[in-house]
């Protein structure tokens, strides 16, 4: 059992390492064009969350979480409040874009630029924000199959 758990470890890792990528890599153009991006916490939040539990939802089985009921069950009653915070926070996004404009989001940049990057700004929290709300109304689902499956079959 030691060595299946050193994998799981190992494998989880390597998400986390591939997740913190891919939020530097979506950031890094944002913020080294903009001075001050006052979403920055929240498209970090929505970024983790839609790859974690979207690869939760389909890679279960070689996880950590596969085996342990109490914490898909923990993780099922948690996700009620989490849907509701990013839905909250695409309402709060879109809100300043109504307000501020798109415009709004890439400072004093020249006009080209500015056009371009607030698109790229728009564009990449709207997927990951909608993603990551989408991703936390299935991963419940998901959960409570496979507690159901543990329970009743043996498998997840």
């Amino acid at each position: 059992m030691d060595r299946e758990q050193s994998l799981y470890f190992r494998l989880e890792l390597i998400w986390w390492i591939f997740t913190l990528i891919l939020v530097a890599g979506v950031l890094y153009p944002i913020l080294s064009k903009t001075d001050d991006y006052p979403f920055l916490a929240v498209n970090i939040v929505f970024i983790v969350v839609f790859v974690t539990f979207t690869r939760y939802i389909f890679l279960l089985k070689h996880t950590f979480l596969a085996k342990q009921q109490l914490l898909k069950i923990g993780i099922v009653l948690i996700s009620i409040p989490v849907i509701f915070m990013l839905i909250h926070q695409i309402n709060i996004f879109q809100t300043f874009l109504d307000e501020n404009g798109i415009e709004g989001l890439a400072g004093d940049l020249p006009f080209g630029q500015r056009e371009k990057v607030a698109k790229f700004i728009r564009a990449e929290m709207l997927f990951f924000g909608v993603g990551s709300v989408i991703s936390s109304i299935l991963l419940p689902i998901r959960l409570v199959v496979s507690v159901w499956r543990t329970r009743n079959r043996g498998t997840v």
